[in-house]
């Protein structure tokens, strides 16, 4: 398999609020939501990663105790035409109030489930937002 071909890989945010929505961003130059979070640096580990890109794209700390993994999903990039997106997704909590910082130019709280009120990727829409919907039906932590 070419290195083109190969997905994109990153680690993403899901972060909910206390009305149960979650927390989408949309990136400069782009018209699609996405989870927060973004690609490892060279011998990051996961989280480190994770924290770093809430850090830099919202100016949040997220406490490492708090994450639990929900699953490592895959889609279409929509941003990178042509080429796929592999993300392994945790469920945080973060200490302060996201807001606009680096390449984010717009945040969107949104519930879980489809419609939703502006457009989402399809590894958030198909994929992480469905994998949170079971995983809370099925008594993961709240």
């Amino acid at each position: 398999m070419s290195a083109a071909a190969e997905p994109i890989r990153t680690v993403a945010a899901v972060i909910r609020d206390q009305d149960g929505r979650v927390l989408l961003v949309r990136k400069r130059g782009s018209d699609t939501f996405i989870q927060p979070g973004g690609k490892r640096e060279p011998g990051e580990a996961t989280l480190q990663t994770l924290a770093r890109e809430l850090e830099e794209e919202l100016g949040v700390a997220m406490p490492a105790a708090s994450a639990w993994r929900l699953g490592e999903f895959e889609a279409d990039a929509v941003n990178e035409p042509g080429r796929r997106v592999r993300t392994e997704a945790y469920v945080v909590e973060v200490d302060g109030k996201p807001e606009v910082r680096a390449e984010i130019e717009e945040l969107a709280w949104v519930l879980p489930r489809a419609p939703f009120p502006v457009k989402v990727a399809p590894l958030s829409a198909g994929h992480v937002l469905p994998a949170l919907r079971e995983a809370l039906g099925h008594g993961a932590p709240t």
